[in-house]
């Protein structure tokens, strides 16, 4: 078992969180990663309404005694949502930590502290760590390059944005993106984070509620297998690639603006790739950690052999490592 700041302060026994993911995060998969000790995170955006959410919160307590908590993700969308009312039911129905994302989340401080919510923060740099940071958050997860979903503009990889956030904060840290395994946990470790936030290798679980070919698509792939799109729109999504992706990249890449691909990236393509297993049909994010993925295990399978991996590295180096004194 490992233990720091993020199990203590959560509450779980691994220091594991399952990322909010668009279609993805229900309560089916949160609440077998809350099962396994670490930490589910319901997608609040899933839910068509605020209510929604009410009720999908209900129904995954139905399915687990463990603590979770919910995504709230605030970007730039075809149809803006009501994030705050999304934000009040959350902390209506007594959620104990939040994953927030996109915009800086002090908007939302007010409501979240006020009901005693931790929340973790997903930042791209170092300066927009400090500031989460300076607004309260409890935690930040550092999204590194290799992540699905927005890394942001800036294209620095974990090795060295982890270890850079480390130094500039005081709070805890959790490395994300191009993590899922017991040596990506233990390197984490070593970099200076106290987790791991994963949401590729989560949806390729027993438990995720995606068709099974898009999970043996995962499979299949190596870490070649992503493209980076909107990329000239300063707003660089990393997805599966696909012909539909392909076909993104090369409109922006002659001039396109974002009308000419809005049908292409809209989110209930997406959605229909998850239900129907037709890879070809939409965007659908997945990270460079594909290339790490060679089965489809049950969230306690997953959980369990990452920490058991990653303390046998981390025990095997302190075996054979000799520090010399001076």
């Amino acid at each position: 078992m490992i233990r720091n700041r993020v199990t203590e302060l959560f509450g779980v026994d691994h220091p594991i969180v399952q990322g909010g993911m668009q279609w993805v995060g229900t309560a089916e998969l949160v609440s077998a990663v809350a099962n396994a000790g670490a930490i589910g995170m319901i997608t609040a955006l899933t839910q068509p309404t605020p209510e929604d959410l009410r009720k999908e919160i209900a129904r995954c307590r139905d399915m687990t005694d463990k603590p979770f908590g919910v995504n709230l993700t605030v970007l730039p969308s075809i149809r803006p949502m009501p994030y705050r009312e999304y934000a009040q039911v959350i902390a209506d129905c007594g959620i104990t930590m939040v994953e927030t994302a996109g915009s800086n989340p002090q908007q939302f401080m007010s409501i979240f502290n006020d009901s005693g919510i931790k929340v973790i923060h997903k930042c791209t740099s170092v300066r927009h760590a400090l500031k989460a940071q300076d607004v309260g958050v409890s935690v930040v997860s550092v999204d590194g390059f290799e992540c699905a979903g927005h890394p942001g503009e800036d294209d620095v990889t974990n090795l060295v944005l982890v270890p850079a956030v480390r130094r500039a904060l005081y709070i805890p840290i959790i490395a994300s993106g191009g993590i899922g395994d017991g040596c990506g946990l233990a390197a984490a470790l070593m970099l200076g984070a106290e987790g791991v936030n994963m949401g590729t290798r989560f949806m390729c679980t027993v438990e995720a509620p995606i068709h099974e070919n898009v999970k043996q698509a995962m499979v299949d792939s190596d870490e070649l297998q992503t493209d980076l799109i909107l990329r000239t729109l300063r707003n660089t999504a990393r997805v599966a690639k696909n012909s539909v992706s392909t076909e993104v990249v090369r409109i922006l890449n002659e001039g396109g603006v974002f009308e000419d691909v809005r049908e292409l990236v809209a989110g209930a393509r997406g959605r229909t790739v998850y239900e129907t297993g037709d890879v070809e049909a939409g965007i659908w994010t997945a990270g460079l950690v594909v290339g790490l993925i060679h089965d489809i295990p049950t969230c306690a399978e997953l959980v369990s052999r990452m920490v058991a991996e990653a303390q046998e590295l981390i025990s095997g180096v302190s075996a054979t490592v000799s520090v010399r004194a001076a």
